[in-house]
């Protein structure tokens, strides 16, 4: 019984199963496009400028201190306790969210929420640990394809219960803490990996069958003569060799070898300037990103106070999520050379998110703020799908996760700069209009430099084309002229 139930455990269908049902009770989080004027209204009673400028950036500061020691410790720790440990996070943080009042506690409770991001790293981790590499692809599109699901179902869910039901933002946020607690009772379910990337490879010695593993588990229950035979034979195979045993290494010594090999593996991948390119737009990118979703219901609530009028942030996340799927399933089938118009693409599409922050900048009416934001995502989630494609096509899945986990890590290092210099209170301060106006400032910069860069790449591509054109009509001539001279000759002959 005990060897069919780990058996079945160690197929891939049981661990992504239960990993897409943690996926989807994580992401359904109904309350979530709710949070500021949950915040500002009765029941936390708090001001935009508290919430602004000393709340939110608590979870930029968590988020940056916890991102790299977590990367690590997950893969040392195989995954499943971390994913344990965002579970208890989500619970920490929506307990806070319903019954904690006052600053100090919307700051510890944004510390768990940075807790929680910190450790999406082992969702999908996790099951490349569990599944064969064949079915990475699937299995990766199962787990993507049921947060989406959820995150969409849960902004309408939301959006429908606050207009047609006129249900609170405290019984949302209920829904949402029961529906974070079936995820963390799911992940109970997940088997142990007996493997990880970096600390925890298994060698071909550990891939491969072991005779000796094999024979005692066969005559565990056989006759004791059996039994004295294969020890014998385990015995002679062995041999009397202690030396024939490889010394185990330390596990100090080990861990400092994988991280050395961990930045040496770094050092390569950025060694290539495609890559290092791509990764520079996807850290800066995604640093803004970052600071206009953290902030956009602010905006929001700004431009039509949700005390005074109807709050469709639900509907529009709802419609956000949906294009961003679109535009990232486009991708698969728009047949581009990347490598001479990828930079033109982020540079076009970085203006295209300059110009909707800039919109919602100007604007005062804020269903032109709704639209900004549907385009800014849709774009954003349309390089970034390309971005990913381009950094993994040529790399190991393990140099992937590094510059997956470097990258998102500058990112935040970049995030932190404009927390602490355009938002925190320590900082300028800046109300939330003059925000939008720096994040517009900063992806016109992202657009300049990568239409800058394309440009020189084409002028480039082109002087290197005549170059070879004009190398190439002298050959031809040289070549042409021994042809005239042999025909020549041959029909004197004649």
């Amino acid at each position: 019984m005990g060897c069919w139930k780990q058996e079945g455990s160690n197929t891939w269908t049981f661990p992504t199963l239960v990993l897409c049902l943690y996926g989807f009770f994580n992401m359904m989080k109904p309350s979530e496009p709710f949070l500021t004027p949950y915040l500002t209204g009765p029941d936390k009673n708090l001001t935009i400028d508290e919430v602004t400028n000393q709340i939110f950036p608590v979870w930029t500061y968590s988020y940056l201190a916890l991102l790299l020691p977590v990367f690590l410790i997950t893969d040392y720790v195989r995954y499943k306790p971390v994913l344990l440990l965002q579970g208890i996070s989500y619970i920490v943080t929506w307990l806070l969210l319903l019954f904690a009042h006052g600053v100090v506690a919307m700051q510890v409770m944004e510390f768990f929420y940075g807790m929680v991001t910190a450790t999406e790293v082992a969702y999908y981790a996790y099951i490349y640990s569990v599944v064969s590499a064949d079915r990475y692809q699937r299995v990766t599109s199962y787990c993507r394809s049921i947060t989406l699901v959820a995150a969409t179902v849960a902004a309408v869910l939301g959006q429908l219960l606050v207009s047609l039901a006129d249900v609170s933002y405290f019984h949302l946020n209920a829904i949402t803490l029961t529906s974070v607690s079936l995820a963390f009772l799911c992940s109970f379910l997940l088997p142990m990996p007996q493997k990880s990337m970096f600390f925890h490879k298994k060698g071909v010695s550990e891939t491969l069958p072991q005779p000796q593993k094999a024979v005692a588990t066969l005559t565990s229950s056989g006759p004791s003569s059996c039994q004295q035979q294969d020890e014998d034979c385990t015995a002679a195979d062995m041999g009397p060799a202690p030396q024939q045993q490889p010394e185990q290494p330390k596990p100090q010594s080990h861990m400092l070898r994988v991280l050395v090999q961990l930045s040496r593996d770094l050092r390569d991948c950025y060694s290539s300037r495609k890559l290092l390119y791509w990764s520079l737009w996807w850290a800066l990118a995604t640093a803004g990103f970052n600071q206009v979703v953290n902030y956009i219901q602010v905006l929001w609530d700004f431009r039509a106070p949700s005390h005074s009028s109807a709050v469709y942030n639900g509907a529009v996340e709802a419609i956000a999520t949906f294009l961003s799927s679109v535009m990232s399933f486009m991708v698969a089938y728009v047949k581009v050379n990347w490598d001479l118009f990828g930079e033109l693409a982020l540079g076009i599409f970085s203006t295209i998110d300059a110009g909707s922050l800039f919109l919602m900048h100007f604007t005062t009416n804020i269903w032109s703020c709704y639209a900004g934001y549907l385009i800014f995502k849709a774009s954003y989630m349309l390089l970034i799908t390309i971005a990913t494609f381009q950094i993994a096509i040529n790399l190991s899945m393990e140099r992937y996760a590094l510059m997956f986990g470097l990258n998102n890590s500058i990112a935040l290092v970049i995030q932190t700069i404009l927390t602490v210099v355009v938002v925190d209170s320590r900082g300028l301060g800046l109300n939330i209009v003059t925000q939008f106006l720096i994040y517009g400032s900063y992806f016109a910069v992202i657009a300049g430099i990568f239409l800058m860069r394309s440009i020189c790449m084409f002028l480039s591509s082109k002087c290197r084309r005549k170059i070879a054109r004009s190398w190439k009509e002298p050959l031809n001539l040289a070549e042409h002229e021994p042809k005239e001279q042999t025909v020549t000759g041959y029909t004197t002959r004649l």
